[in-house]
């Protein structure tokens, strides 16, 4: 996504956004934590279980952001630097709420994400966010409490689970865990744009009972592959994932990208459902990577767009959450 990544340095406003609106206070005590979360390359599977609950299904990548927190315990509200931010802002009001700390102080973002493209950035800030203020006060959240501090705020891509998961984004609540996948290389494709998710997943969008089957049967078919390796069926999947959903939302580069991972024996093709990248899967470890890599990326240029690439984050991210199973602040 070149040209399309957001400086935040040349970003900040001239007066900063606090939420709520900041009061005096006396002076305190500064705490700093940092916060990192990974975003995603769209979904490996998006669509509507027969119970009609919407998920997805994420493929976690090394992109991401970072999030650095200024506590002072004399201050009230949180201050962020963008106008855009100010989610971000709200949620780490919260987290310093479910710590039981009085005061506020500043936030600050940096993220590697571009907006708009289906890569998660709001969630990586949302989550990022959470993760520097529990990191001021040398705790973490389970991810059970990082859930439910988002779902005040917004629907979520599910990025505070390190490994692959199915996500309800809608309820933002975990729907089960996938586990991990050996090393993927997305060479990825923007359409150009943005779209904003949250106004997007608000749109009517029926599903008949047959389609709704086949997810469910493709969420199967993908926990077994993630749990057996299976690479070539995740690329199936993911594939048949971006087919189903071309019916109610065309995206032009489909058809030249399946081509193209045809012609480089590539995995499959992945892309947001609700952004404008679009990728092809290939192995890691794969001894033609740099080959297959390259042809892809010719085939890109010859559609007029960017392309980026992008690699699966395989393990932890830098800061975990705390232990599952723990409902309370640790």
């Amino acid at each position: 996504m070149r040209g399309n990544t957001v400086d935040q340095r040349t970003a900040r406003l001239p007066v900063p956004i606090t939420w709520p609106a900041a009061a005096a206070g006396a002076p305190g005590p500064w705490a700093v934590g940092s916060g990192w979360a990974v975003g995603t390359f769209g979904e490996l599977l998006q669509g509507v279980l027969p119970d009609d609950r919407h998920f997805l299904v994420t493929l976690p990548i090394t992109t991401g952001s970072k999030a650095t927190f200024h506590y002072r315990d004399g201050a009230t509200g949180i201050t962020v630097d963008a106008a855009r931010k100010r989610k971000s802002a709200r949620v780490a009001a919260l987290a310093l709420e479910a710590l039981g700390h009085p005061g506020g102080g500043e936030l600050v973002l940096d993220s590697e994400l571009p907006e708009g493209k289906g890569l998660a950035s709001s969630s990586a800030d949302l989550v990022a966010s959470v993760r520097a203020v529990a990191d001021a006060f040398g705790t973490a959240f389970p991810t059970a409490t990082v859930e439910s501090l988002l779902r005040e705020v917004e629907p979520s891509d599910g990025v505070m689970h390190d490994e692959i998961v199915a996500f309800l984004h809608r309820e933002v609540r975990l729907h089960s865990r996938l586990g991990h996948l050996p090393r993927l290389v997305v060479v990825g494709y923007d359409e150009g744009g943005q779209v904003d998710t949250v106004t997007y997943n608000r749109r009517p969008a029926p599903v008949d009972a047959e389609t709704r089957a086949e997810y469910a049967a493709l969420l199967d078919r993908l926990t077994g592959a993630v749990a057996e390796e299976d690479l070539r069926t995740v690329g199936g999947v993911a594939t048949r994932s971006a087919e189903l959903h071309a019916r109610q939302r065309p995206r032009a580069a489909l058809a030249p990208l399946l081509e193209a991972c045809a012609e480089a024996d590539g995995l499959g093709v992945v892309l947001a459902h609700s952004g404008t990248v679009l990728g092809v899967l290939l192995a890691g470890d794969d001894p033609e990577l740099d080959r297959k890599t390259s042809h892809v990326q010719a085939r890109c240029a010859r559609l007029g767009g960017p392309s980026t690439i992008y690699h699966y984050a395989p393990g932890p991210s830098a800061r975990r959450d705390a232990t599952e199973g723990n409902g309370d602040v640790l």
